[in-house]
């Protein structure tokens, strides 16, 4: 069942073809991809071939339950929403860019993807970016050990008192990434609510302008 597949996906930046460092940009519940993009265009500001893609979810929702429920309740559009990513790192690859220059950056809803594709396809990336958010599934939901992230960089980072993602979830998706062989760097910001602070923009751009060779 298609649901996330087929709808726009906000494209700009460097071409593919020449692009030295390709960004996913995933929005959050009830948000767009023009939302996410903004956040992408400020990262990549002054650092020169980094290419922007940010898909947009059917009604504005990846899926419709929290990420902390069983799993089968967010299907079939979890599976949807992590086929969508799939598939866009696949034409980053197809068309020059390699996973070790992908970042995947999402906010809230999209950083729990972006996580979960990781950990569902562990691979060397160029960087995992959760801001507020965790790994998809109930606490305690069993995961793989692979070590087949090799070193990607992951950050999280989360208010102490987030309405949405609860502090233990922040701390076991930093556990069980690392030891599926993340470089895991953890913020905990005290009463920040959900929302980005310019800490974390400060860690993503630096990252990028890492991966873009300008460094």
């Amino acid at each position: 069942m298609k649901i996330h597949e087929g709808q726009p996906v906000l494209r700009g930046g460097a071409p593919v073809a020449t692009a030295k460092v390709a960004l996913v940009l995933i929005h959050g519940r009830g948000a767009s991809a023009e939302d996410i993009y903004s956040l992408g265009e400020e990262v990549a500001t002054g650092v020169p071939g980094v290419a922007l893609l940010a898909p947009q979810a059917a009604g504005n929702v990846w899926y419709p339950q929290r990420f902390l429920a069983p799993l089968d309740q967010n299907e079939p559009y979890l599976s949807s929403a992590l086929g969508v990513i799939g598939g866009l790192v696949k034409g980053l690859v197809d068309g020059g860019v390699p996973h070790e220059r992908i970042v995947l950056i999402g906010f809230s809803q999209g950083a729990c993807l972006s996580l979960e594709f990781a950990s569902r396809n562990p691979r060397r990336y160029g960087g995992v970016m959760g801001l507020s958010g965790a790994l998809i599934g109930p606490p305690g939901s069993p995961r793989s050990v692979s070590v087949g992230l090799g070193g990607t960089p992951v950050y999280l980072g989360c208010s102490d008192r987030d309405a949405h993602i609860p502090l233990q979830s922040v701390e076991e998706s930093a556990s069980a990434l690392a030891l599926q062989g993340a470089t895991v760097t953890k913020s905990i910001f005290v009463g920040m609510g959900h929302t980005v602070n310019g800490e974390e923009l400060a860690f993503v751009q630096k990252l990028v302008v890492k991966l873009s060779g300008c460094l």
